[in-house]
């Protein structure tokens, strides 16, 4: 009789034990999808406070030019509009990359984002051209303090896409090796966020850099 009564419990507790190590693997992937996020929004928010603060360095550099080269001398707005809009249409592009991702088409969500890549390729080149260009006609960040702030800020954001394109290389290598994971997937969602990021950052440089560097006087 004691037997009898101990049995029933016994499985009980193999059930709770059971239950408890492997019962709940979505709650598990919920908390530590949390974290990520956390963790990525407060990069992010770190990251604004960087390029708020070289902002604001230019602001103040703004008008020292220590008798050398003006930017509305050398600023190329045409060429410059054309690098912003690569730009702008990659953060179209890797918004394809999401979509074909969500319905779990691989081969899009690769085509889409090795074609984000590419824009930003060229994004950087044509960046690269224009320190070039810059340094050719004497617009060094030794010229002036204008000069100092302004390759601060926009080398900062190129080397940003830099990283992210490097991210984007490794994210299509875990793509092809582990399909459309939550790991992944949670990836992909991060870096989109980046990215994006990156394109706002971008558009007030353009406006507030090239713009108004090409207009006062």
């Amino acid at each position: 009789m004691r037997s009898t009564s101990l049995e029933p419990q016994t499985v009980d507790c193999e059930l709770v034990a059971i239950d408890g190590h492997h019962g709940h693997p979505h709650d598990h992937h919920e908390e530590r999808a949390e974290l990520v996020s956390l963790g990525f929004w407060l990069y992010v928010i770190s990251d604004c406070l960087l390029f708020a603060t070289l902002f604001a360095s230019h602001a103040v550099m703004g008008q020292n030019y220590a008798g050398g080269v003006r930017p509305q001398e050398v600023f190329m707005v045409g060429f410059l509009a054309g690098q912003t809009a690569l730009l702008l249409l990659s953060s179209f592009t890797f918004g394809m990359a999401m979509l074909s991702a969500y319905v779990n088409d691989l081969l899009k969500t690769k085509l889409w984002l090795g074609l984000t890549a590419t824009l930003a390729i060229a994004f950087l080149a044509m960046e690269i051209y224009e320190f070039l260009h810059l340094a050719h006609l004497g617009a060094t960040p030794q010229t002036s303090g204008y000069w100092s702030s302004f390759y601060a800020l926009v080398a900062t954001h190129g080397i940003h896409v830099f990283v992210g394109l490097v991210w984007m290389g490794v994210l299509i290598f875990h793509f092809n090796r582990d399909g459309f994971s939550h790991d992944n997937m949670m990836r992909l969602s991060c870096l989109s966020v980046f990215w994006h990021f990156l394109d706002i950052v971008w558009i007030c440089v353009f406006s507030f850099v090239y713009l108004k560097g090409a207009i006062i006087i």
